[in-house]
């Protein structure tokens, strides 16, 4: 999509780039930009299996030093 902004008579350089920059935000192109450029892909399922099985061996390594004192417990849960 091409944006097309005119220099109208008697405007100033700063209304045109007001004008030139409301343009923009409604016609949405910024927005599409930055949704293109912080895309990420979607995890497959390997992917996803593999992190929650490294996930649970944590917790359960990180529940057994607990267990034998040396990580004091505190009041905030790490789990949500």
């Amino acid at each position: 999509m091409v944006l097309e902004i005119k220099k109208q008579e008697k405007e100033s350089s700063q209304n045109l780039v007001r004008r030139f920059s409301k343009r923009m935000k409604l016609s949405g192109i910024l927005l599409r930009a930055r949704k293109k450029r912080f895309h990420e892909r979607e995890k497959s399922h390997q992917m996803k299996k593999k992190s929650a099985l490294r996930r649970e061996e944590l917790r359960k390594e990180y529940e057994k030093l607990q267990k034998l004192g040396k990580i004091e417990e505190t009041r905030r849960s790490y789990r949500r």
